[in-house]
């Protein structure tokens, strides 16, 4: 059955009204929720506010590195250190390596690192314990959370705007049938709806679509980041090292680069960000990344003195992220609602950071949307959020950085130069503006044109197959349920993308989702594992036919992070 025709026979749903529906409960949603309650208090007011969590709870799919600016936080809690905020590990060095093939690095002198690069007043964080604190602070206010309530549909009034979101169906078969655990979604209608449902949110790029919001702008530019946790020896262990590195094993024409932050009880978080322009099909980002912890000024900090291998892994998770900034922003206002955090892509990519700038903009929007509804406005749009975020020290950081993803665009050795004497030599201040054209997925160049890349067997102690590390993600999902990640025309895969590109989406995803195997009669299909979804939405964003669409699975699927 179609959704129409399960709605047709068993609607209709059941409705409850809000003054603010928010779909997502990351920084940016929460932040959101938090300043609507804090404002309705300090004037004796009642604000009814809701947030929608598709994990199984929040911070249950929140993966990040990560270093994080408290700028925000502290607008947000001035107090936040007295509360408890799990933010505590300040960072004590930064250390950046150009990683070499021979096995060889150079460090680069901190006196020539431009201001992005530095992490003086910052802190190693784990951003799923603070997400999970800032919906503690969130509940304490009166906020409803959600959590296990994917929203799946946007829901418009007669006029166009927005009304609010339906959460997605329960107890629906592989088949599309209902079964015996049927349970129809409801609607959650609302005066704003407020989308932060991190990068490439379902619903966000609809809404971006139908409201043409990214008309006149940049396309988006999306990295894909993995990330491991290990705990070390204490001997290798540095409280507060932030290592970033670039160069080895990547090529000079591909944007990439890997991240080590030292942390917790010998705690290390490590990963590896790849750009989704890159162009040969042949490359893996997982592999790229196994490759580059056997460097062996990476491999040191896993090793004992004989350099055996005596640390261990914990957690493991994979995600998207946004890195096109201020030029390829859309408008972020439509009349009923506003895309604020990832979902809109106010992530810094120059500072490798995003989450102070979730929090700020949900703040931002929070605010006009708190304006509106005393003021007796509802479904009309919020100008006044776009318009703060201007007059805001986050337009005036991306700013300075609206660069920084064009000239990485030309290779490294020119965004090298280029981030050098932009940031560095003119401090962000530069006269001129540089525009990119070309989406990423269209990059991807056929793979007889390309040089194939033999990546090394994993030993299964530093380095590891997608299988084992889809275990330690803790993914769950409904086993009988349709597949999430859908197809629009279920013939590409074989006749275009493993024809023309060598089936790419078995190398990109980080999950082992995407198989070709061979049918009875020797013909290729295309086999999606669903169920090891880590839900990271490279596959929506890199699939060179833009055949491939992510949809929520059923509620509370997906990875179940503890500290990453």
């Amino acid at each position: 059955m179609t959704p129409q025709e399960i709605l047709e026979q068993f609607g209709p749903r059941e409705s409850m009204d809000y003054d603010v529906v928010i779909v997502g409960g990351g920084p940016a949603g929460l932040s959101t929720a938090i300043r609507l309650k804090q404002r309705a208090a300090e004037h004796g007011q009642d604000v009814s506010v809701v947030v929608l969590e598709k994990g199984s709870e929040p911070g249950a799919h929140i993966l990040s590195g990560a270093t994080f600016d408290p700028q925000a936080l502290h607008e947000l809690f001035p107090d936040w250190e007295e509360r408890g905020a799990p933010v505590q590990q300040h960072v004590t060095r930064d250390v950046f390596l150009m990683l070499k093939e021979n096995g060889k690095a150079t460090s680069v002198p901190h006196f020539m690192l431009p201001k992005c690069f530095q992490n003086h007043g910052n802190y190693i964080i784990s951003l799923a314990d603070l997400t999970r604190w800032l919906a503690q602070q969130a509940e304490a206010l009166g906020v409803e959370i959600f959590p296990g309530f994917p929203a799946t549909e946007v829901l418009f009034n007669d006029d166009g705007s927005v009304k609010g979101v339906a959460t997605g169906n329960m107890g629906i078969g592989k088949n599309g049938e209902p079964t015996d655990h049927f349970q129809l979604g409801m609607e959650l209608h609302a005066k704003y709806t407020v989308f932060a449902e991190g990068c490439r949110g379902q619903l966000g790029k609809q809404l971006i679509s139908h409201f043409k919001l990214d008309e006149g702008k940049d396309p988006q530019a999306y990295g894909i980041g993995i990330k491991e946790l290990w705990q070390i020896d204490p001997s290798r262990h540095e409280p507060g090292l932030v290592l970033h590195s670039a160069g080895w094993p990547l090529d000079a024409d591909t944007y990439g680069g890997s991240f080590m932050y030292h942390w917790g009880e010998n705690m290390v978080s490590i990963g590896f960000v790849v750009g989704l322009d890159y162009q040969n099909p042949w490359l893996s980002p997982f592999e790229e990344f196994q490759r580059f912890k056997t460097h062996p000024n990476i491999k040191w900090y896993f090793t004992d003195k004989d350099g055996n291998v005596n640390a261990k892994r914990i957690g493991y998770g994979a995600r998207a992220l946004t890195a096109g900034g201020l030029l390829s922003l859309p408008k972020t206002v439509f009349p009923g609602g506003v895309l604020v955090g990832d979902d809109a892509g106010y992530l810094n990519a120059s500072r490798i950071k995003g989450s102070h700038a979730a929090i700020k903009t949900g703040m931002l929007a929070a605010d006009a949307a708190y304006d509106a509804i005393v003021a007796g406005r509802h479904s009309d749009e919020l100008t006044a959020y776009p318009d703060a975020f201007q007059a805001s020290w986050l337009y005036d950081e991306l700013n300075k950085a609206r660069n920084f993803k064009y000239w990485f665009h030309k290779g490294r050795d020119m965004g090298t130069i280029m981030t050098g004497i932009e940031q560095k030599l003119l401090g962000g201040n530069m006269p001129w503006t540089m525009h990119r054209k070309t989406p990423d997925y269209a990059k991807l160049k056929p793979a007889a044109e390309c040089a194939r890349i033999e990546y090394p067997k994993p030993d299964g102690k530093l380095t590891f197959d997608r299988l084992s590390s889809v275990f330690i993600a803790n993914v769950s999902h409904e086993e009988n349920q349709p597949s999430h990640l859908t197809l629009k025309d279920s013939t590409v895969p074989v006749k275009v993308n493993l024809a023309k590109y060598a089936g790419p989406e078995s190398r990109y995803c980080p999950a082992a989702v995407y198989e070709f195997v061979k049918n009875e009669d020797g013909s290729d299909r295309l086999q999606i594992n669903a169920a090891n979804c880590v839900h990271c939405k490279t596959c929506d964003i890199k699939d060179p036919t833009q055949n491939i669409v992510w949809v929520a699975p059923e509620g509370g699927g997906g990875p179940n992070y503890g500290s990453m």
